[in-house]
């Protein structure tokens, strides 16, 4: 290797977390079928993850064309689904596919048990999330849905909280609401459930941006995922660039003898952060 080359290295704990792999492969086995397949809602908040499944034939629908869908087959992403959406499948003789994550369903029927026993739920998320909306489907969407420790109106909620959270949540973000109850004097049972993968993504990205002198982070425009741990990875790294797909890659920002590390969110497929990888290695090759 001549000292006019780049080093790229490809962070190995990077790429899809647990519950979208298992979704992404449930969708390619159910493509293999003659018959359409469709998805209720997007699969991944990376579009070109998306491009790829649209390809190989997956259909997108929203909430207002699924009402409308009959006899079917539906794939319920791993974000996973109210009760209404079985509902309506039931009524409609659709062919359900449940890629819901298994610790996201896990999540749901703890919210459901505590809710049955008649605790106030308050969920730790973003109110318009499609993970959210599955979790307090379980108590009928009758939680209280706080998106952080800052917007939390502590006049209007009872003594005794039974909190929760989106499973790719902030954990910094959870023990503040917790901090937050706790000094206004309610009594919280705290329910840790953030997505163990999700939480360590956090100090892997740290440590391992700390090794390069740049850093290309891979991730979709509308994962909030991807926002949180790209801007971890510049607190440790300033050169840091966010791109979407290959072609955003700007040469420019390298220069010859650059260790580079590629990286990604946990919606990102490893195929898209090897294709980023390869662009700079073949530029560099070819150029010096």
């Amino acid at each position: 290797m001549n000292n006019r080359e780049v080093f790229v290295t490809v962070d190995p704990s990077a790429g899809f977390c647990f519950g979208v792999e298992r979704a992404v492969i449930m969708a390619e086995d159910a493509l293999d079928h003659d018959h359409p397949v469709y998805c209720l809602g997007e699969m991944v908040h990376n579009d070109e993850e998306l491009k790829r499944l649209q390809r190989i034939g997956l259909q997108h629908v929203d909430r207002k064309e699924y009402n409308k869908l009959s006899g079917q087959t539906v794939l319920f992403r791993a974000h996973g689904e109210p009760p209404e959406s079985y509902a309506h499948a039931a009524r409609h003789k659709l062919n359900i596919i449940d890629a819901s994550c298994p610790i996201v369903k896990k999540v749901q029927q703890r919210i459901k048990a505590s809710y049955e026993e008649g605790a106030f739920i308050m969920i730790y998320g973003k109110p318009d999330h499609p993970e959210v909306i599955g979790l307090n489907g379980q108590t009928g969407h009758q939680a209280l849905v706080v998106e952080s420790a800052e917007t939390l109106n502590l006049e209007s909620i009872p003594e005794e909280i039974c909190l929760y959270s989106q499973t790719t949540q902030s954990l910094q973000g959870f023990h503040k609401l917790v901090e937050a109850l706790k000094r206004a004097g309610k009594k919280v049972d705290v329910n840790h459930t953030i997505c163990r993968h999700v939480s360590n993504r956090f100090p892997q990205v740290k440590a391992f941006c700390e090794q390069f002198d740049k850093v290309v982070f891979v991730g979709g425009r509308r994962s909030s995922n991807a926002q949180s741990l790209y801007e971890t990875a510049r607190e440790v790294n300033l050169n840091t660039w966010f791109v979407s797909s290959p072609e955003e890659v700007n040469m420019n920002w390298f220069k010859p003898g650059d260790r580079i590390g590629i990286t990604g969110a946990t919606s990102t497929p490893p195929w898209l952060l090897s294709e980023v990888a390869e662009k700079i290695h073949q530029h560099f090759s070819q150029h010096h």
